[in-house]
């Protein structure tokens, strides 16, 4: 993701979480860490090959040896096609390379499908943060996942036709 991707970022996750939306500044704020020696997030945008609409993305933030799924968020026309498979892929890619030895998230209660998508990749609940989710007040499922094992790459092969992921 570059800077210039931040505004239909912002579309998109104005439309897929109306209540608690990241505003334009928190994603700048992440960016501006995501390049050279010293980087610290990696953010993914996906485009459709006909005219490079963003129709997913993704943000990691590492310190130390723990990386954190910042966002994950897939275009309503685009669930049900691996899409966020491949997103969460890239991002488990860069825990890797920033040699993070586990893998923390925070995911809505009510967000299902998200929940499944997770335990895919091998990720277990280790507890809630109640209220996490402002200003609905909706509580959080913390979920980690152990990368010293194989247990959450098995699906780095996941691809999806017709979609590129950009950093």
């Amino acid at each position: 993701m570059r800077w210039w991707d931040i505004e239909p970022v912002l579309a998109l996750e104005k439309d897929l979480f109306p209540e608690d939306a990241w505003s334009r500044g928190m994603f700048w704020s992440d960016l501006a860490h995501a390049r050279g020696p010293e980087a610290t997030r990696r953010y993914v945008v996906a485009e459709t090959e006909d005219g490079g609409r963003i129709v997913g993305y993704g943000g990691l933030a590492a310190a130390g040896d723990v990386a954190d799924v910042q966002t994950i968020a897939v275009a309503r026309d685009q669930w049900g096609t691996g899409l966020g498979a491949l997103i969460l892929t890239e991002l488990l890619r860069a825990a890797t390379a920033f040699e993070c030895v586990e893998v923390l998230l925070e995911c809505r209660v009510d967000n299902v499908r998200a929940q499944k998508l997770y335990e895919r990749f091998g990720f277990e609940p280790i507890g809630f943060r109640r209220g996490y989710y402002q200003p609905g007040n909706v509580d959080a499922l913390v979920m980690r996942l152990d990368t010293a094992s194989d247990s959450g790459l098995a699906a780095s092969s996941t691809s999806v036709q017709g979609t590129d992921i950009n950093d």
